[in-house]
C-alpha cells in the first residue's frame, strides 16, 4: 500500500502535517476526516500504480471537463455559500458539510456544483483549487476568499464574509432596477406617445389645413413636426437602418479600451448620474477590499481582484496605476488621491487605516458609509430624474401643440 504525506487542518484552525498508509488518496482523505481534520494538501510518498479506484476517479474527472457545467446565480451561490459557513461553523469537517448540503441541493447547478466540489476535494484538491477548475460562477472574488479561507483556518468566519458581499452586491442591483423602473417607464411613454402623434395623429389633423392653403408659408413648428412626419412615413427603412449602425458602431467603438476608458470617464461628469455611478462603485470596492484584506490576503492580491468590481475603467485604470504605485513601496492612498476618482473620505480612510495597522476595520466602516451614501444617491436620482423627463414632455407636448395651432389662429386671421 502506498504511503502519502499531507498537510491538514482541524476543527480549531490548527496545521497539521505528517504521513499515513492507504490504499488511495480518497481512503488517506476518510482516516483523516476521522481523526476530525481536513486535507489541504496530500501526496504520494511511494510509487505505486494508481488502484482501480483513482483510475475511476481521474476519469470521472477528465469526462466532467468535457461537458458543458452549469452555473448559477449571485443570489444562488450566496446561498450555498451560506450554506457551507454554516455547517463548518457547526463544527463538521469540509468533506461532512460539502455532503450535508449537496443532500439538501435543489435546482439544476447546484448538485452538479456540489458533485463536482466533492469530488476534486476527495481527491486532494483544497476549496478553492476545486472552484478554480469548475470555472463560472466561480469568478475571482470567490476564488480569492476561498483561497483565503483553505490557508487561513478561518474558513467558516471567511464564507460568512464572502456571503454577506455577495448577498450585498445582489441587494445593490436590485436596488438600482428598482430605483430605475418609473423613470424607464416614464421614458419610455414620452418616446411612444411622440412617435404616434407625429406619425399618426398630425398628419391627419393639419394635412387638410396645408392642402387647403398650399401657397401659405406655415409657421415654423409647423414645418418641423411636417417634415418629420413625412420622413419618418416615407423612410422608416433609413431611419431604422441608420438606429441599427449606430447601435453597433458603437459597440465597434467602445471595445477599444482607450474610447471605453474615454467614455467612463465622461459618464462620471454626468451631472447626479455620474456621482451615483461612483458612490456605487466606491462602495463595492470598499466593501470587497475590506473583506479581502481582513481575510488575510496580500493587498497586492485585493486591488487585482477588486479592480474587476469597479465596472468603470476610468476607475479600474486608477486601480491599475495604484497597484503599480503599491509593489514600488509606496503607500496605497497617495496614488488613491492623485487620481482625483475616488472621494477624499476613502483617501482619508486608507491614509489612517495604513498608519494605525487597521486599514481592514476602517475599510468595512467607511463601506457602511458609502452604502449610505449610495441610498442618499438613489433617492435623489429617482426624484431628480422623473421631473427632468416630465418637462422634456412639456416641451415635446408644447411644440406639437404650436404645430397644430399657430395654423388656425394664421388661418382665422386670414379670413378675419
Amino acid at each position: 500500500m502506498p504511503t502519502y504525506s499531507y498537510q491538514s487542518t482541524n476543527s480549531n484552525g490548527q496545521s497539521n502535517n505528517g504521513t499515513l498508509t492507504a490504499g488511495s488518496r480518497s481512503e488517506a482523505i476518510r482516516q483523516l476526516m476521522q481523526r476530525g481534520e481536513t486535507a489541504t494538501d496530500i501526496q504520494v510518498s511511494t510509487q505505486t500504480d494508481p488502484t482501480p479506484e483513482s483510475k475511476a476517479t481521474i476519469t470521472s474527472i477528465a469526462s466532467k471537463k468535457t461537458r458543458t457545467r452549469p452555473s448559477m446565480s449571485k443570489g444562488d451561490m450566496a446561498t450555498l455559500i451560506r450554506e457551507l459557513a454554516t455547517a463548518l461553523e457547526a463544527g463538521l469537517p469540509l468533506m461532512q458539510a460539502l455532503r450535508t448540503i449537496r443532500k439538501q441541493a435543489s435546482g439544476r447547478a447546484a448538485p452538479v456544483i456540489l458533485d463536482f466540489m466533492i469530488e476534486r476535494v476527495e481527491a486532494g484538491d483544497t476549496l478553492h483549487k476545486a472552484a478554480m477548475e469548475y470555472g463560472k460562477p466561480f469568478n475571482d472574488l470567490v476564488i480569492g476568499m476561498l483561497r483565503a479561507a483553505d490557508a487561513s483556518g478561518r474558513s467558516a468566519e471567511i464564507l460568512h464574509q464572502l456571503a454577506d458581499l455577495l448577498e450585498r452586491g445582489v441587494e445593490l442591483r436590485r436596488e438600482l432596477l428598482s430605483a430605475a423602473f418609473y423613470p424607464l417607464i416614464v421614458a419610455a411613454l414620452i418616446v411612444a406617445s411622440a412617435g404616434i402623434l407625429v406619425v399618426f395623429l398630425i398628419p391627419k389633423l393639419l394635412g387638410p389645413i396645408i392642402a387647403s392653403k398650399p401657397d401659405a408659408v406655415m409657421p415654423f413648428p409647423t414645418r418641423v413636426v411636417m417634415g418629420l412626419s413625412d420622413f419618418a412615413m416615407n423612410w422608416w427603412f433609413l431611419v431604422l437602418a441608420v438606429v441599427i449602425i449606430s447601435i453597433v458602431g458603437f459597440k465597434a467603438w467602445i471595445a477599444s479600451p482607450e474610447n471605453r476608458y474615454a467614455f467612463d470617464r465622461a459618464k462620471l461628469k454626468i451631472p447626479v448620474l455620474g456621482r451615483l455611478l461612483r458612490d456605487i462603485a466606491v462602495a463595492r470596492f470598499t466593501r470587497t477590499l475590506g473583506t479581502l484584506a481582513d481575510a488575510g490576503l496580500p493587498i497586492l492580491d485585493c486591488l487585482r481582484i477588486t479592480r474587476d468590481t469597479l465596472g468603470n475603467a476610468a476607475m479600474m485604470r486608477s486601480i491599475d496605476e495604484v497597484q503599480e504605485q503599491v509593489t514600488a513601496g509606496r503607500p496605497l492612498a497617495e496614488p488613491l488621491e492623485r487620481s482625483g476618482l475616488f472621494p477624499p473620505l476613502l483617501v482619508q480612510v486608507v491614509h489612517l487605516g495604513e498608519r494605525s495597522g487597521k486599514l481592514e476595520n476602517m475599510l468595512q466602516h467607511a463601506a457602511s458609509a458609502f452604502d449610505r451614501q449610495v441610498a442618499i444617491s438613489l433617492k435623489l436620482f429617482t426624484k431628480a430624474f422623473p421631473p427632468l423627463l416630465i418637462i422634456v414632455m412639456a416641451g415635446v407636448g408644447g411644440f406639437v401643440l404650436a404645430a397644430i395651432l399657430l395654423p388656425l389662429l394664421q388661418m382665422q386671421s386670414m379670413v378675419a
